[in-house]
Protein backbone atom coordinates (compact mmCIF):
# COMPACT_ATOMS: atom_id res chain seq x y z
CA UNK A 1 0.00 0.00 0.00
CA UNK A 2 2.67 2.82 0.51
CA UNK A 3 4.59 1.92 -2.54
CA UNK A 4 1.55 2.35 -3.99
CA UNK A 5 0.84 5.69 -2.74
CA UNK A 6 4.70 6.71 -3.38
CA UNK A 7 3.30 5.53 -6.91
CA UNK A 8 0.77 8.01 -6.99
CA UNK A 9 2.28 11.31 -5.90
CA UNK A 10 5.28 10.92 -7.99
CA UNK A 11 3.33 9.44 -11.10
CA UNK A 12 2.25 12.82 -12.56
CA UNK A 13 5.74 14.11 -12.94
CA UNK A 14 6.72 10.78 -15.49
CA UNK A 15 2.90 10.43 -17.04
CA UNK A 16 4.22 9.55 -20.12
CA UNK A 17 6.86 6.78 -18.86
CA UNK A 18 3.97 5.13 -16.74
CA UNK A 19 1.60 5.60 -19.66
CA UNK A 20 3.44 4.10 -22.40
CA UNK A 21 4.94 1.31 -19.95
CA UNK A 22 3.41 0.16 -17.02
CA UNK A 23 0.06 1.00 -18.44
CA UNK A 24 0.07 0.12 -21.45
CA UNK A 25 1.45 -4.12 -21.00
CA UNK A 26 -1.59 -3.76 -17.84
CA UNK A 27 -4.40 -2.66 -20.87
CA UNK A 28 -3.58 -5.79 -23.19
CA UNK A 29 -4.42 -7.94 -20.56
CA UNK A 30 -7.86 -6.89 -20.81
CA UNK A 31 -11.22 -9.38 -21.47
CA UNK A 32 -13.43 -7.07 -24.16
CA UNK A 33 -17.10 -8.51 -24.34
CA UNK A 34 -20.54 -7.10 -24.86
CA UNK A 35 -24.10 -8.13 -24.77
CA UNK A 36 -27.08 -6.89 -26.11
CA UNK A 37 -29.00 -4.29 -23.82
CA UNK A 38 -32.48 -2.84 -24.40
CA UNK A 39 -33.95 -2.13 -27.94
CA UNK A 40 -31.13 -4.58 -29.51
CA UNK A 41 -28.62 -1.85 -28.61
CA UNK A 42 -25.08 -3.65 -28.72
CA UNK A 43 -23.19 -2.69 -24.85
CA UNK A 44 -19.63 -3.69 -24.58
CA UNK A 45 -17.95 -3.84 -21.55
CA UNK A 46 -14.09 -4.13 -20.23
CA UNK A 47 -13.08 -6.68 -17.15
CA UNK A 48 -9.75 -7.47 -15.51
CA UNK A 49 -9.36 -10.52 -13.09
CA UNK A 50 -7.45 -12.55 -10.79
CA UNK A 51 -8.38 -15.85 -9.73
CA UNK A 52 -7.50 -14.73 -6.09
CA UNK A 53 -9.27 -11.38 -6.45
CA UNK A 54 -12.41 -11.83 -3.68
CA UNK A 55 -13.70 -8.29 -4.43
CA UNK A 56 -15.04 -6.26 -7.12
CA UNK A 57 -15.37 -3.12 -8.61
CA UNK A 58 -18.14 -2.15 -11.36
CA UNK A 59 -16.86 1.43 -12.94
CA UNK A 60 -19.80 3.36 -14.44
CA UNK A 61 -18.29 6.33 -16.37
CA UNK A 62 -19.91 9.35 -17.27
CA UNK A 63 -21.51 10.98 -20.46
CA UNK A 64 -19.35 10.67 -23.47
CA UNK A 65 -16.84 8.61 -21.74
CA UNK A 66 -15.71 5.04 -22.73
CA UNK A 67 -13.70 2.58 -20.40
CA UNK A 68 -10.24 3.13 -22.73
CA UNK A 69 -10.35 6.48 -20.50
CA UNK A 70 -10.36 4.43 -17.11
CA UNK A 71 -7.32 2.52 -17.69
CA UNK A 72 -4.97 4.14 -15.02
CA UNK A 73 -8.20 3.96 -12.03
CA UNK A 74 -8.47 0.01 -13.63
CA UNK A 75 -4.67 -0.44 -13.08
CA UNK A 76 -4.48 1.29 -9.48
CA UNK A 77 -7.64 -0.99 -8.48
CA UNK A 78 -6.00 -4.24 -9.88
CA UNK A 79 -3.01 -3.74 -8.33
CA UNK A 80 -5.04 -2.64 -4.90
CA UNK A 81 -6.67 -6.44 -5.24
CA UNK A 82 -9.65 -6.06 -6.71
CA UNK A 83 -11.28 -7.16 -10.28
CA UNK A 84 -12.71 -4.52 -12.14
CA UNK A 85 -15.04 -4.36 -14.80
CA UNK A 86 -16.23 -1.29 -16.65
CA UNK A 87 -19.38 -0.16 -19.09
CA UNK A 88 -19.57 1.12 -21.60
CA UNK A 89 -23.14 2.99 -21.91
CA UNK A 90 -25.12 2.83 -24.96
CA UNK A 91 -24.63 5.58 -27.54
CA UNK A 92 -20.72 6.33 -26.13
CA UNK A 93 -17.43 4.37 -26.14
CA UNK A 94 -17.51 1.58 -28.27
CA UNK A 95 -21.15 0.36 -27.59
CA UNK A 96 -24.39 0.71 -30.32
CA UNK A 97 -25.84 4.49 -30.81
CA UNK A 98 -29.54 5.05 -31.21
CA UNK A 99 -28.74 7.85 -34.04
CA UNK A 100 -27.95 7.89 -37.83
CA UNK A 101 -25.19 10.48 -36.38
CA UNK A 102 -22.93 8.74 -33.92
CA UNK A 103 -21.76 12.26 -32.22
CA UNK A 104 -24.85 13.37 -30.71
CA UNK A 105 -25.46 12.36 -27.28
CA UNK A 106 -28.91 10.46 -26.81
CA UNK A 107 -31.14 7.86 -25.19
CA UNK A 108 -34.78 6.88 -25.79
CA UNK A 109 -34.72 6.62 -22.10
CA UNK A 110 -32.71 7.45 -19.31
CA UNK A 111 -34.40 3.86 -17.64
CA UNK A 112 -32.54 1.90 -20.34
CA UNK A 113 -29.27 3.00 -19.06
CA UNK A 114 -30.55 1.51 -15.82
CA UNK A 115 -31.87 -1.49 -17.30
CA UNK A 116 -28.53 -2.42 -19.40
CA UNK A 117 -26.46 -2.25 -16.21
CA UNK A 118 -29.13 -4.73 -14.49
CA UNK A 119 -28.31 -6.76 -17.28
CA UNK A 120 -24.76 -6.53 -17.07
CA UNK A 121 -24.88 -7.06 -12.99
CA UNK A 122 -26.66 -10.88 -13.58
CA UNK A 123 -24.88 -11.55 -16.35
CA UNK A 124 -21.25 -10.63 -15.33
CA UNK A 125 -21.45 -10.00 -11.15
CA UNK A 126 -24.20 -11.55 -9.18
CA UNK A 127 -22.91 -15.27 -9.92
CA UNK A 128 -19.41 -14.19 -9.54
CA UNK A 129 -17.34 -15.62 -6.77
CA UNK A 130 -16.32 -12.38 -5.03
CA UNK A 131 -16.93 -11.36 -1.20
CA UNK A 132 -17.64 -8.14 -1.86
CA UNK A 133 -19.43 -6.34 -4.68
CA UNK A 134 -18.68 -2.35 -5.02
CA UNK A 135 -19.64 0.25 -7.61
CA UNK A 136 -17.58 3.55 -8.28
CA UNK A 137 -19.64 6.38 -10.85
CA UNK A 138 -18.75 9.09 -12.14
CA UNK A 139 -21.05 11.60 -13.34
CA UNK A 140 -24.05 10.44 -15.73
CA UNK A 141 -23.00 7.00 -14.30
CA UNK A 142 -23.70 8.42 -10.69
CA UNK A 143 -27.60 8.70 -11.41
CA UNK A 144 -27.42 5.29 -13.05
CA UNK A 145 -25.84 3.57 -10.47
CA UNK A 146 -28.09 5.25 -8.13
CA UNK A 147 -31.32 4.66 -9.93
CA UNK A 148 -30.39 1.37 -10.80
CA UNK A 149 -29.83 0.34 -6.95
CA UNK A 150 -32.83 1.92 -5.89
CA UNK A 151 -34.59 0.02 -8.48
CA UNK A 152 -33.04 -3.08 -7.99
CA UNK A 153 -32.71 -4.94 -4.84
CA UNK A 154 -29.38 -6.47 -5.60
CA UNK A 155 -26.52 -7.59 -3.83
CA UNK A 156 -23.93 -4.35 -3.59
CA UNK A 157 -21.57 -3.70 -0.52
CA UNK A 158 -21.33 -0.07 -1.15
CA UNK A 159 -21.31 2.78 -3.61
CA UNK A 160 -19.11 5.40 -4.14
CA UNK A 161 -20.27 8.63 -6.62
CA UNK A 162 -18.07 10.95 -8.02
CA UNK A 163 -19.52 14.56 -9.13
CA UNK A 164 -23.12 12.16 -9.75
CA UNK A 165 -25.11 14.11 -11.88
CA UNK A 166 -28.24 14.32 -9.50
CA UNK A 167 -28.57 18.03 -11.39
CA UNK A 168 -27.45 19.89 -14.77
CA UNK A 169 -26.01 23.15 -14.40
CA UNK A 170 -28.10 25.56 -16.82
CA UNK A 171 -28.18 29.20 -16.68
CA UNK A 172 -31.89 29.80 -17.13
CA UNK A 173 -34.82 29.87 -14.55
CA UNK A 174 -36.16 26.49 -14.16
CA UNK A 175 -39.89 27.29 -15.70
CA UNK A 176 -38.19 27.84 -18.42
CA UNK A 177 -35.99 25.69 -19.25
CA UNK A 178 -39.09 22.80 -18.37
CA UNK A 179 -40.97 25.00 -21.36
CA UNK A 180 -38.38 25.04 -23.87
CA UNK A 181 -37.29 21.18 -23.39
CA UNK A 182 -41.12 20.55 -23.38
CA UNK A 183 -41.57 22.15 -26.78
CA UNK A 184 -39.15 20.71 -28.53
CA UNK A 185 -40.20 17.09 -27.71
CA UNK A 186 -42.81 17.96 -29.51
CA UNK A 187 -40.95 18.35 -33.13
CA UNK A 188 -38.81 15.11 -33.65
CA UNK A 189 -36.35 16.72 -35.91
CA UNK A 190 -35.39 19.00 -32.71
CA UNK A 191 -35.56 16.59 -30.21
CA UNK A 192 -33.29 14.73 -31.68
CA UNK A 193 -30.80 17.29 -32.68
CA UNK A 194 -28.21 18.80 -30.60
CA UNK A 195 -29.36 21.34 -27.42
CA UNK A 196 -28.53 24.91 -28.33
CA UNK A 197 -25.06 25.32 -27.68
CA UNK A 198 -23.55 22.14 -28.07
CA UNK A 199 -22.70 20.54 -31.32
CA UNK A 200 -20.66 17.95 -33.02
CA UNK A 201 -17.33 16.37 -30.50
CA UNK A 202 -14.51 19.01 -31.28
CA UNK A 203 -11.08 18.76 -29.46
CA UNK A 204 -10.67 21.82 -27.41
CA UNK A 205 -7.30 23.68 -25.92
CA UNK A 206 -6.50 22.32 -22.61
CA UNK A 207 -7.21 25.68 -21.71
CA UNK A 208 -10.95 25.46 -22.02
CA UNK A 209 -11.59 22.08 -20.77
CA UNK A 210 -14.34 22.14 -17.61
CA UNK A 211 -13.36 18.35 -16.47
CA UNK A 212 -9.76 18.34 -15.66
CA UNK A 213 -6.73 19.88 -13.59
CA UNK A 214 -4.07 17.47 -15.61
CA UNK A 215 -2.92 18.34 -18.74
CA UNK A 216 -1.38 14.97 -19.36
CA UNK A 217 -4.25 13.04 -18.51
CA UNK A 218 -6.31 15.57 -20.83
CA UNK A 219 -3.97 15.21 -23.55
CA UNK A 220 -3.61 11.14 -23.61
CA UNK A 221 -7.65 11.31 -23.64
CA UNK A 222 -7.08 13.35 -27.30
CA UNK A 223 -5.29 10.90 -28.35
CA UNK A 224 -7.80 8.16 -27.62
CA UNK A 225 -10.27 10.38 -29.96
CA UNK A 226 -7.36 10.79 -32.51
CA UNK A 227 -6.60 7.23 -33.05
CA UNK A 228 -10.35 5.67 -32.68
CA UNK A 229 -12.53 8.41 -33.94
CA UNK A 230 -15.72 6.11 -33.28
CA UNK A 231 -15.23 7.21 -29.56
CA UNK A 232 -16.01 10.82 -30.16
CA UNK A 233 -19.24 12.01 -28.98
CA UNK A 234 -20.69 15.44 -29.06
CA UNK A 235 -23.08 17.35 -27.71
CA UNK A 236 -26.58 16.12 -25.89
CA UNK A 237 -30.08 16.49 -27.88
CA UNK A 238 -32.43 18.20 -26.35
CA UNK A 239 -34.56 14.88 -25.68
CA UNK A 240 -30.90 13.67 -23.84
CA UNK A 241 -31.06 16.97 -21.85
CA UNK A 242 -34.80 16.27 -21.17
CA UNK A 243 -33.99 12.44 -20.01
CA UNK A 244 -30.87 14.05 -17.55
CA UNK A 245 -33.23 16.47 -15.80
CA UNK A 246 -36.21 13.94 -15.10
CA UNK A 247 -33.54 11.18 -14.18
CA UNK A 248 -31.72 13.52 -11.39
CA UNK A 249 -35.80 14.14 -9.94
CA UNK A 250 -36.07 10.17 -9.85
CA UNK A 251 -33.16 9.67 -7.83
CA UNK A 252 -33.97 12.78 -5.14
CA UNK A 253 -37.81 11.26 -4.97
CA UNK A 254 -35.90 7.56 -4.15
CA UNK A 255 -33.54 8.72 -2.01
CA UNK A 256 -35.13 7.54 0.95
CA UNK A 257 -35.37 3.87 -0.44
CA UNK A 258 -31.58 3.96 -0.70
CA UNK A 259 -30.02 1.58 1.68
CA UNK A 260 -26.53 1.09 0.01
CA UNK A 261 -23.80 2.43 1.98
CA UNK A 262 -22.90 5.62 -0.29
CA UNK A 263 -20.10 7.95 -0.16
CA UNK A 264 -20.18 10.58 -2.72
CA UNK A 265 -17.29 13.16 -3.75
CA UNK A 266 -17.87 16.59 -4.74
CA UNK A 267 -15.96 18.53 -7.20
CA UNK A 268 -15.24 21.80 -5.51
CA UNK A 269 -15.14 23.83 -8.99
CA UNK A 270 -18.01 22.20 -10.70
CA UNK A 271 -19.49 23.66 -13.79
CA UNK A 272 -21.24 20.69 -14.93
CA UNK A 273 -23.45 19.31 -12.60
CA UNK A 274 -25.28 20.97 -9.99
CA UNK A 275 -23.90 20.67 -6.07
CA UNK A 276 -26.77 21.62 -4.84
CA UNK A 277 -28.13 18.12 -5.79
CA UNK A 278 -25.63 16.59 -3.62
CA UNK A 279 -26.63 18.39 -0.34
CA UNK A 280 -30.40 17.50 -1.04
CA UNK A 281 -29.74 14.07 -1.80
Amino acid sequence: MFQQQNDWETRENAFAAFAMGPLTDFWRQREEAEFIGVGNIPVRFVRFRNDSNDRTIVICPGRIESYVKYAELAYDLFHLGFDIFIIDHRGQGRSGRMLSDPHRGHVDHFNDYVEDLAAFWQQEIEPGPWRKRYILAHSMGGAIATLFLQRHRVRCDAIALTAPMFGIVIRLPSFMVRHILDWAEGHQRIREDYAIGTGQWRALPFGMNALTHSRQRYQRNLRFYADEPQLRVGGPTWHWVREGILAGEQVLAGASDDTTPTLLIQAEEERVVDNRTHDRF
